[in-house]
């Protein structure tokens, strides 16, 4: 049985194991419910992007949206990797894990003029701006600190991506980017403010792409307007193509990063443009096989329609299943002799859509740990203390080391800043 996130989620004879660690010890080490992510699979994953850049002008940032932690962007860091972050608190979680901030794209429709000064100190590379009053405030935050913000226009190049929509970001229906037709105007524009230096173009499709076409399609129409805006002399250094290359759920079959990556250069250089440097944006494809999230059964309950396993991870631990109707792998962490019975898997939250996976044929009994798998992405950066639960523990493991990297919130954490109203 080859399951997603293969090798380094496997089982060994009857138990199930990630790299070199139980995941039963682990579930009993740590509790549950539990993040476990092996960082050889996160390396692995980068190494395919970084060897199709090899002697390429080039700039991966990690996309921190799809896990935060900080040992997770340690990690990264250390292995060269630049940063796409999207708010102030990003920023500060990348200097806290020892990430450099010149390395470091500042995404986002929403950026505030806080935010902007904390980046501007910081010294990112790049901000990528998605409106006219964004850049509007920009140009007024860095003029008044006497400073030049360095940007690329995030260009909605009306492609659809054939992903699921609330993560298509490239149409032009979406709130992302500025108009492919309006976007050279506004490089004039820019090009003249005292507090804008322009250095690139950017563009994002969307996430869980699995087809290399849409993204051919977008860089055509990227190139086409770098070449409009230069013919207005106007110099456009690097290329940041954003959007988030699939992993394997199911039955997925997204390109290897090397091929993605080894058509887009070639469409480039067939155009002309092998001289700029190429920035690249990668969040779920490095980080969601990666990781699975541990949960103890605690109750089987057969119904007149459905059976049920309660477990105790739920929606706000999880949250792709009720948010996006997400289909994701689940294993028992013991094989079991005995027959599957077809399930719902949900958790103890007061929502009918508190589930984890519907229809599953498990051979559980209550006590055994589960994994649901691909959870590496998407999974603990989204989750919240709905119901008054604490968010999960979060561990790294190494070869045959294990890591706790965040510790499980205990209720005083969760209502540590709030206040009772004065006696009356």
């Amino acid at each position: 049985m080859r399951l997603p996130g293969a090798p380094h989620v496997a089982y060994r004879g009857h138990e199930l194991f990630i790299e070199g660690c139980s995941l039963n010890a682990l579930a009993r080490q740590f509790g549950t419910p539990l993040y476990v992510y092996s960082r050889a699979a996160m390396l692995e994953s980068l190494a395919g992007y970084q060897r199709a850049l090899a002697g390429r002008d080039h700039l991966i940032c990690y996309a921190m949206k799809a896990n935060s932690n900080l040992a997770v962007l340690q990690t990264f860091a250390q292995a060269g990797c630049g940063f796409d972050i999207v708010s102030g608190g990003e920023l500060e979680r990348v200097l806290a894990a020892g990430g450099d901030p010149s390395r470091v794209v500042f995404s986002g429709v929403g950026k505030t003029a806080a935010e902007m000064r904390q980046a501007l100190i910081a010294e990112v590379s790049c901000f990528n701006i998605e409106s006219e009053s964004e850049l509007a405030l920009l140009n007024e935050v860095a003029t008044n600190m006497g400073r030049r913000a360095r940007i690329s226009l995030r260009v909605n190049p009306d492609v659809d991506p054939k992903t699921h929509p609330y993560i298509s970001t490239g149409l032009k229906g979406n709130k992302f980017g500025v108009a492919h037709d309006q976007a050279a105007a506004i490089y004039r524009h820019a090009a003249a403010l005292p507090g804008i230096e322009v250095v690139g173009i950017d563009c994002h499709i969307g996430s869980q792409i699995t087809e290399i076409g849409p993204y051919l399609d977008a860089l055509d129409r990227v190139l086409d307007l770098v070449e409009a805006v230069e013919a207005q002399g106007i110099r456009l250094h690097h290329l940041d193509l954003g959007g988030g290359l699939g992993i394997t759920y199911t039955d997925e079959a997204p390109p290897a990063a090397d091929l993605l990556v080894g058509q887009l250069l070639a469409r480039i250089d067939a155009r002309g443009h092998g001289h700029r440097t190429l920035l690249m944006e990668p969040g779920r494809s490095l980080v969601g096989n990666a990781g699975v999230c541990l949960s103890e059964v605690l109750y089987l309950k057969p119904g007149a329609e459905k059976n049920f396993c309660i477990v105790d991870a739920a929606m706000n631990d999880l949250m792709r299943p009720a948010m996006y109707q997400a289909w994701m792998g689940m294993a028992a962490c013991t094989l079991r002799d005995t027959p599957p019975v077809v399930m719902d898997v949900v958790g103890p939250v007061c929502e009918s859509g508190d589930w984890l996976g519907r229809d599953r044929s498990l051979a559980v009994q209550p006590g055994d740990a589960i994994a649901v798998l691909s959870a590496g992405a998407y999974g603990m950066s989204m989750a919240s203390n709905y119901n008054t639960r604490g968010r999960a523990a979060e561990v790294m493991v190494c070869g045959d080391d294990a890591w706790l990297i965040r510790e499980r919130e205990t209720p005083v954490d969760l209502f540590r800043g709030e206040r009772l109203l004065p006696a009356r």
